[in-house]
């Protein structure tokens, strides 16, 4: 059975403990294999079959499947115009807005909501910038138990609130920012019975991993130079460098990718921290940007992502909203890859970074988009012109056209 064990100073605690930060000294904690449990669990002619999905990979998952609603699976796009137009020579897209409520948070909750149920729990709660809430309440409901979702008030996207609602979570908007909505959370997990699924649980985090497994295995078990993702609370930097380590210790691969973090500019305590080569991340006070699913200004998993950038000789930079919008643009017109303005802030990175020189022109790179372009369709209607009303009309329907 696998263990949870301080990410900082190596105490251990059964993986049946609730447990979401260290009893000895508050650190995060990880679930943690012995190559032992890995080799008699692994088995190469599933890992060989062509199905994807999170639970295709359960030697490396914590739990059995209890509550899937056939999740993961997502493409990986070859995108050689966008690949142009960033300066690269092989560029794919790994879209996570095509998982069952649009955003990669899918892969964390079947494995957290299924802890929960494994656990014996009745209720699960979060706090969101919206696709954590959205995925949350769709598991809780799949598994029969409640939900509870703390939001920032006025800050997040009516299509990730409308979600949760529509699957039956109890949606309580706080006035204040996300940081606070979380400290709030894990208050009301300790002291109600409530299972946290934020990114700080660290059950969660094995879910999202299979990012990296399904993008390794849809290049033809070849690993790519390097993974760009956005950073809103650096759960995916995380965990995908954790289960790229896995599979070089287990003989999948060879070495791990390089790990990449993009910000926004209006948000970046994660890129001031790497950018000085800091071991710890100083908080922002009321993070501002476009990019609602990445406005956070205390990353939880900071100290675990920044490791993934370190060990990987990995780098993270901030792009503005003006950048952003820009890549979400030339998704959609050149890939007719469609996603919310978070996820297109790892497009924008990379092309800020080839720009640089701090990225070779000649790597291989997947970039994760994270969120589905309907999480956010206000987003849309604020940056695009509006539809153009006229009478109907044919000469002048044709003039519009010509």
């Amino acid at each position: 059975m696998p263990k949870v064990q301080c990410f900082e100073c190596g105490e251990e605690y059964s993986s049946d403990e609730i447990i979401y930060r260290c009893d000895k000294c508050n650190s995060l904690l990880e679930v943690t294999y012995s190559d032992e449990e890995i080799r008699e669990k692994l088995d190469f002619d599933l890992l060989k079959t062509k199905e994807l999905g999170v639970w295709k990979y359960r030697p490396f998952l914590p739990c059995d499947k209890r509550v899937s609603i056939s999740e993961g699976a997502t493409p990986l796009y070859e995108a050689p115009k966008l690949a142009e137009w960033v300066g690269i020579d092989e560029l794919y897209i790994k879209h996570e807005g095509d998982n069952p409520t649009g955003s990669f948070k899918d892969r964390g909750m079947t494995v957290g909501v299924s802890k929960a149920m494994e656990l014996g729990l009745d209720k699960v709660g979060c706090a969101s910038t919206g696709n954590t809430s959205a995925a949350l309440s769709i598991f809780g409901a799949k598994a029969g138990i409640g939900s509870v979702v703390l939001l920032p008030a006025g800050k997040v996207a009516m299509g990730k609130v409308a979600q949760a609602l529509m699957h039956g979570a109890k949606v309580i908007a706080i006035k204040d920012n996300f940081d606070r909505a979380l400290e709030l959370v894990q208050e009301a997990a300790n002291k109600l019975d409530i299972y946290l699924l934020n990114s700080i649980n660290p059950f969660r985090l094995e879910g999202q991993k299979t990012i990296g497994f399904e993008a390794v295995e849809q290049l033809g078990w070849e690993t790519p130079d390097r993974f760009v993702l956005p950073v809103g609370n650096a759960g995916n930097v995380t965990a995908i460098y954790k289960g790229m380590a896995e599979w070089e210790r287990a003989g999948i691969i060879e070495k791990p990718p390089t790990m990449t973090g993009i910000q926004s500019e209006g948000s970046k305590p994660f890129v001031e921290a790497v950018k000085n080569n800091k071991d710890k991340i100083t908080p922002e006070k009321d993070p501002e940007t476009i990019a609602t699913a990445i406005r956070i200004g205390n990353p939880i998993n900071g100290p675990k992502a920044l490791e993934a950038v370190y060990q990987t000789n990995g780098s993270a930079e901030s792009v503005s909203d003006e950048e952003i919008i820009e890549a979400q643009k030339k998704l959609a017109r050149l890939e007719g890859i469609g996603v919310e303005p978070a996820s297109a802030s790892s497009v924008a990175g990379l092309k800020k970074l080839i720009e640089q020189g701090r990225v070779d022109s000649d790597e291989k790179v997947v970039c994760v988009t994270t969120g589905h372009l309907l999480k956010d369709p206000q987003e849309i209607i604020d940056i695009l012109e509006p539809p153009i009303e006229v009478k109907p009309n044919f000469e002048k329907i044709k003039e519009i056209i010509d």
